[in-house]
């Protein structure tokens, strides 16, 4: 299955994809890291990556399957981490268990590289492994995310790690479990497009922002996280794979590359993104990207500000 993947994907995602090899009961596990040593890592008597090994091939087994059926949850056994579950624990637990000694780290949260968020794990991280970490999208191999997609397009041999709080889009319209695995079996979607339907009824326009869920190669209805419906578009045929971890619901899920992902909508009230146009970043002059909205309490003033933190840094950077 891994190897059929692998060739649809390329060469380049193709390496990316090696990490998630998992060993049967007959194999050797390979001792890692060989020398602690080898390591700057200042967390002593925890493995690389924190995780135990077992832990790390079960939730690599958990990614294949999640990336052989794009857009299906599926269940893993979360672990215990110094963590309160709901802080991005999933998301942790997919980086922890595929990263790798020449990787090369980036966290943000909601697009910034310097919140209490990113800011803590990127500290956990570097400190049982002792990788690389950078703000720069384009430098990273491995990019850990809360609430955004980088600005800059990401290539074929990056992945894009998603902190998924709620991983069920039909909760919205079904509280039993039991019974959305039912829904997502049969293809039973009319519950969420009635409630879109409803929504149109009530104000006139389909009212979701963050987390408009997805139609993913024509079968599985996604919630793509909480990012905001400007991100959504990235997602379609993007070269890049997506892994989504859930660690309170035990849900993994993902999105390979060049898969075919539409936000729900209907032909007569279609699809729309938030609308940035007209709002230049106060600190580096960008247009066209997602903006954060502040106030000048002296002023009054309405400002804007580049979500993606890394991206309105480098253009500062560049323009001197």
């Amino acid at each position: 299955m891994k190897e059929k993947i692998a060739k649809n994907m390329g060469m380049p995602q193709a390496s990316r994809l090696a990490r998630l090899k998992v060993h049967g009961a007959t194999g050797k596990t390979p001792m890692f890291p060989a020398k602690a040593e080898e390591f700057a890592i200042t967390l002593r008597g925890y493995n690389f990556a924190f995780l135990d090994e077992s832990s790390k091939r079960a939730v690599r087994r958990a990614l294949l399957k999640a990336v052989a059926i794009p857009g299906y949850q599926v269940p893993f056994g979360s672990r215990e981490l110094p963590i309160s579950r709901g802080w991005g624990t999933g998301g942790i637990q997919i980086t922890l268990s595929i990263i790798g000694k020449k990787d090369i780290l980036k966290v943000i949260d909601q697009g910034s590289d310097d919140s209490v968020n990113a800011v803590s794990i990127r500290r956990f991280v570097t400190a049982c492994t002792g990788v690389e970490i950078t703000t720069d999208s384009e430098k990273a191999t491995l990019i850990q995310t809360r609430h955004r997609i980088p600005e800059i397009p990401l290539r074929n041999d990056q992945i894009l790690v998603f902190q998924v709080p709620l991983p069920e889009p039909l909760r919205i319209v079904e509280p039993m479990e039991s019974v959305t695995r039912r829904m997502h079996e049969e293809m039973d979607y009319a519950p969420m497009w009635l409630a879109l339907y409803e929504s149109i009824v009530r104000v006139g326009e389909i009212k979701l922002g963050a987390d408009y869920p997805v139609m993913v190669e024509n079968r599985y209805i996604m919630m793509p996280s909480p990012i905001p419906r400007f991100d959504n578009p990235k997602l379609h045929q993007s070269p890049t794979l997506y892994l989504f971890g859930a660690g309170r619901e035990k849900k993994i899920y993902a999105l390979p590359p060049y898969t075919d992902v539409r936000s729900l909508c209907f032909e007569d009230y279609p699809f729309r993104t938030e609308d940035m146009s007209g709002k230049v970043c106060n600190l580096c002059g960008a247009e066209e990207v997602f903006m954060d909205e502040f106030f000048d309490s002296q002023t009054g003033e309405r400002l804007y500000q580049c979500s993606d933190s890394g991206y309105c840094a480098k253009r500062r950077e560049k323009a001197g």
